[in-house]
């Protein structure tokens, strides 16, 4: 009996040691999860609802990661866009600088071409306008007659070269077919990219007009191209036994129109490739522009655009002597026959007059008189040189001596004197050897280097408000353009400067 109890004993000593529980806890052991395999599973299914939520594919997460780590470096600032993808960037890619200046190069080398294809007389040797059709030269035997036959149709032939021949006829024909193919090189070589960079947004909308604008320029020169060579082509547009030449305004206009497409193109190149320049260092491009301002600078500036309207208008005239050949008379200089000019009857000639009351006397020969077309001439590019010998000396006398000048702005002062004094050179020796072709066409391209010099100096001075801005922007917020360090460098600077 005694050994009953002792067993009772232990078993409920036992039996208080073990936990009681109710129902609904029971219930709550049981939902619990009691290995670690349920544990990982649950919070891997909560990890999985989260990221869903945050992010809809794991390859848009990627592309947000690396869109917020890529940033442009302080070397080259890259064009900022606004959120809109339809929106214009605040700068253009410096591609396009590049474009534009080798386009402005490409018409450079067809103004010469085109001034040699005039001298060798090739001008009008297609006598017929195909855009598309007249890509590829004649590739047949019967095409070449076929061609030749036209020619021979034509007053030139008739008047200047009835003993030419087949070969002969070749050699002026492929001078006049290159000169077109490349302008059609010209205007494909830059319509198509203007496509691109507008639809892709590398241009800003300045730029962009601008484009549109050089593009419709290149389509009417291609249109006054054939205009001109349309005027030698018929009896009734020249004097009746004269020699046969295009019109001298035709040409006049055809040459102006090439000479200020060129100019558009390069003066945009250079300023997007000098914005670019200016926003690598917005410090330095600062202090450049408040030294542009200058008092000292605005008549320097004011000097080079009205000189670089006078180097265009004496283009102008020499068109007018190359159209009415005026530089075959008077191969003399500095005089013009007996004297520095021809008598005055010689001058205003009413053989010129088109008005019995002669009311036109004037302008008429002025504009079509050979011997007052070269001495006109003569007169602008003597006022030429004179200008630029004074706008050398202005600048190495008073207050621009010293460190008032920018470097770049002297070195420009001096490339112009230098192309000035080649050109003159050039234009005596072409009048005194009676138009010589290498001569003459050198001069042509004289022309355009010294128009170029003026329109490059006058970039140096100018102060576009434009690039302003941007160096403004980059100095107050320079994460717009660079990258992290390069921001906080630059803000460290400006808080110093403020500071002090």
């Amino acid at each position: 009996m005694g050994f009953f109890q002792l067993g009772l004993r232990r078993a409920a000593v036992h039996l208080s040691r073990v936990p009681v529980a109710c129902g609904p806890c029971l219930r709550q052991q049981i939902s619990a999860p009691r290995t670690r395999v349920l544990k990982l599973a649950r919070a891997a299914r909560s990890y999985a609802s989260t990221t869903t939520i945050e992010s809809k594919s794991p390859i848009e997460s990627l592309n947000s990661n690396v869109t917020k780590t890529a940033q442009p470096t302080a070397q080259t600032p890259g064009p900022q866009t606004s959120g809109k993808s339809s929106s214009y960037p605040e700068t253009n890619a410096k591609v396009v600088g590049y474009w534009l200046v080798g386009s402005a190069a490409s018409v450079f080398g067809i103004v010469v071409w085109g001034g040699l294809t005039r001298l060798t007389e090739s001008g009008l040797s297609i006598t017929e306008w195909r855009p598309v059709t007249g890509s590829l030269p004649p590739m047949s035997a019967e095409d070449w007659q076929s061609e030749f036959d036209k020619y021979r149709a034509s007053p030139e032939f008739k008047l200047l070269n009835p003993h030419m021949d087949l070969a002969e006829f070749k050699k002026i024909y492929f001078m006049e077919w290159t000169h077109r193919l490349w302008g059609r090189f010209i205007g494909l070589s830059f319509v198509l990219p203007t496509i691109y960079f507008i639809a892709r947004r590398r241009v800003t909308r300045r730029m962009a007009v601008n484009l549109v604008g050089i593009s419709s320029l290149i389509g009417f020169q291609g249109f006054i191209g054939w205009w001109m060579v349309k005027s030698g082509l018929k009896d009734d547009l020249f004097a009746l036994g004269s020699h046969p030449r295009v019109s001298q305004y035709r040409l006049t206009a055809h040459l102006a129109t090439a000479f200020v497409c060129y100019a558009w193109m390069l003066l945009s190149g250079l300023g997007v490739l000098r914005t670019h320049r200016l926003l690598r260092d917005p410090e330095a491009a600062a202090k450049a522009f408040a030294s542009l301002k200058s008092p000292t600078l605005t008549a320097l500036r004011r000097s080079v655009a009205g000189l670089t309207v006078l180097i265009f208008t004496t283009v102008l005239s020499g068109a007018l002597v190359a159209g009415l050949d005026a530089g075959l008379i008077y191969n003399e200089f500095p005089k013009m026959g007996a004297g520095y000019a021809p008598p005055k009857s010689e001058l205003f000639d009413r053989f010129y007059c088109r008005k019995a009351d002669g009311s036109d006397l004037v302008w008429r020969n002025m504009l079509e008189n050979p011997s007052l077309v070269q001495l006109d001439h003569r007169i602008l590019a003597t006022t030429t040189f004179t200008a630029v010998v004074a706008l050398f000396a202005y600048s190495r006398t008073g207050r621009l001596r010293g460190p008032a000048m920018p470097r770049d702005v002297r070195k420009g002062v001096n490339g112009l004197l230098h192309l000035v004094l080649v050109q003159v050179t050039l234009g005596i020796t072409t009048l005194m050897y009676m138009v010589p072709v290498p001569l003459a066409a050198a001069h042509q391209a004289g022309a355009l280097a010294l128009l170029t010099g003026a329109l490059v100096l006058g970039h140096r001075l100018r102060v576009p408000k434009v690039t302003q801005a941007l160096v403004q922007r980059a100095l107050q917020n320079p994460s717009r353009f660079y990258g992290q360090a390069t921001s906080q460098k630059l803000l460290k600077k400006v808080a110093e400067k403020t500071s002090a």
